[in-house]
């Protein structure tokens, strides 16, 4: 597939990026080379692939799903500019 230079000028405007006319045709050769490796890629026989996030196997480190108080709740205080019986306090707001 190749990319003339009126769909290089309107893909430029869709992405909101500023093209000076010169660089028109660069830019359609640019993305025409795009599309053809992406063409070559569709060629690639992929059956039987599965999937992969990662070229190296691992899986995520899991802890307890557990519901827990953090006991931090000192330490998270600790920054509030004003705290009451182990709360946040905030100005009142609506009279």
């Amino acid at each position: 597939m190749s990319i003339d230079i009126d769909t290089a000028r309107k893909v430029a405007k869709l992405a909101r990026i500023r093209v000076d006319e010169a660089a028109l045709p660069a830019l359609a050769s640019e993305l025409s080379g795009i599309l053809g490796f992406m063409e070559q890629l569709n060629e690639v026989d992929v059956t039987g692939v599965e999937p992969m996030t990662s070229v190296t196997p691992m899986r995520l480190k899991r802890r307890a799903d557990v519901v827990t108080d953090g006991n931090i709740q000192g330490q998270v205080l600790k920054n509030a500019p004003d705290a009451r019986e182990g709360f946040f306090a905030v100005p009142k707001v609506v009279e």
